[in-house]
């Protein structure tokens, strides 16, 4: 009896100190949320709306067909959706009765003005970052919106994400607060395009894998991951064979974030949206800090020898080769060398080489263009293929892309094709 006691005793103390680990890493933010706020200035506006499309707040604000950031829109997670908030300065519904400390914890902390924790669909893993007078800017420009009364509906996440009990074990876990502090040993260039890629870019949100429970590592972690839900897969920025630019002049890196095109490559699928309401707007000397703080991230560890691939089926070949030619030939050419300036080649293209085939079987699908930018207006594009070719089509078909004019990338089965078509549920 007396072990029992003491062993009962013992889980409470361990479910104690548990709970207090826990209160302490989510509740103890040490904002002052009485200090006074910096005066709104229309310099301090104007930066603020710069540093809106920095982030792309926009995009996930902003419900299709509503008014901008007004909220509304639903992020498709593996635990259920979460609705983005109306960020206007409605007092009802939306940032009306916030102040800019409130903001800056939301931004910062992850936390609501009422306290409540936030669920990280909203970035706060990557905002931490972000300075607080950048925060103040921020909040300036979203005050000095038309304010639009639309609640939010409630978020629809599975049992037990959808407790604040679970978020908070999980921000104990896998959130820690933390604003960028420059590296002395790098220029100002290559600081400033880290902050803005670690922080408001929040590009490791995509760029990096994430675990069972939907964390990811470092928010200058760029190693690729496969988008949860979207069935995209966001190639790793420091990999030579996948999305690395160590080798790209400045000039071309900034250009693909301006225009969304070079002669090398075009974006494509999630990053079209990015270019598309984001970089495009950004100034020269921000877009060339990312370029240079992305030409020199560390190349990622080399992946050894893979292993032989074995041919294709002979059946799966010639079907693959057929429908090429009915389908592709006249824009990719016949040896997969593509049109200067208007289609790309597939002869040793990255994106064809991948190790994983799901952004070619998205394409192939569902077409897509290249955004439609400033710097590349008229933008060529790729038309969907969903009504024409079935599951086994589109595989021969990219095999064939695959085990082509030098490339090794192998096989893709019907049942990858089958599994992105019932992901994006098209």
């Amino acid at each position: 009896m007396k072990r029992a006691r003491l062993f009962l005793l013992g889980l409470l103390v361990l479910a104690l100190a548990a709970a207090a680990w826990v209160w302490q890493h989510n509740y103890q933010d040490g904002v002052d949320l009485a200090a006074a706020p910096a005066k709104s200035t229309p310099e301090l506006v104007a930066r603020g709306a710069y540093l809106a499309r920095a982030g792309n707040c926009m995009a996930c604000h902003t419900a299709r067909g509503g008014a901008p950031y007004a909220g509304g829109r639903g992020i498709e997670t593996p635990f259920g959706t979460v609705y983005a908030g109306n960020l206007t300065p409605d007092p009802e519904t939306g940032l009306g009765r916030w102040t800019a400390a409130h903001f800056w914890r939301a931004l910062h902390h992850g936390r609501s003005m009422d306290g409540r924790l936030l669920y990280p669909a909203f970035p706060y893993t990557s905002t931490t970052q972000v300075a607080r007078e950048d925060a103040d800017a921020l909040f300036a420009y979203l005050q000095s919106l038309p304010p639009v009364r639309q609640a939010a509906p409630a978020h629809r996440l599975s049992w037990p994400f959808s407790t604040q009990a679970a978020l908070a074990v999980w921000r104990a876990l896998y959130f820690r607060p933390a604003t960028y502090r420059p590296d002395p040993a790098q220029s100002p260039e290559w600081n400033r395009g880290a902050y803005l890629v670690g922080g408001l870019g929040h590009c490791s949100a995509c760029h990096s894998a994430r675990n069972v429970l939907g964390a990811s590592g470092d928010p200058l972690d760029l190693s690729g991951g496969l988008i949860p839900v979207q069935s995209w897969y966001a190639p790793a920025l420091n990999s030579a064979s996948e999305a690395g630019v160590a080798d790209w002049p400045l000039a071309d890196i900034v250009r693909l974030l301006k225009t969304g095109h070079t002669p090398r490559r075009s974006v494509s699928g999630p990053m079209s949206e990015v270019v598309l309401h984001s970089t495009q707007y950004l100034n020269e000397a921000d877009l060339g800090a990312m370029a240079q703080y992305l030409k020199a991230l560390p190349p990622a560890a080399p992946a050894g020898n893979p292993a032989p691939r074995a041919a294709p089926d002979a059946q799966v070949a010639a079907r693959g080769a057929k429908l090429y030619e009915r389908h592709c030939v006249q824009c990719h050419g016949e040896r997969g060398q593509g049109v200067a300036g208007a289609y790309p080649a597939l002869a040793g293209n990255r994106a064809v080489n991948l190790p994983h085939a799901t952004n070619l079987v998205q394409m192939v699908l569902y077409g897509g263009f290249p955004p439609a930018t400033a710097g590349n207006p008229r933008p060529y594009g790729m038309p969907p293929f969903v009504l024409q070719l079935d599951d086994r089509d589109v595989a021969a078909v990219l095999t064939h892309l695959r085990t082509n004019w030098g490339n090794q990338a192998g096989e893709v089965s019907e049942f990858e094709v089958n599994r992105v078509r019932a992901r994006t549920g098209r």
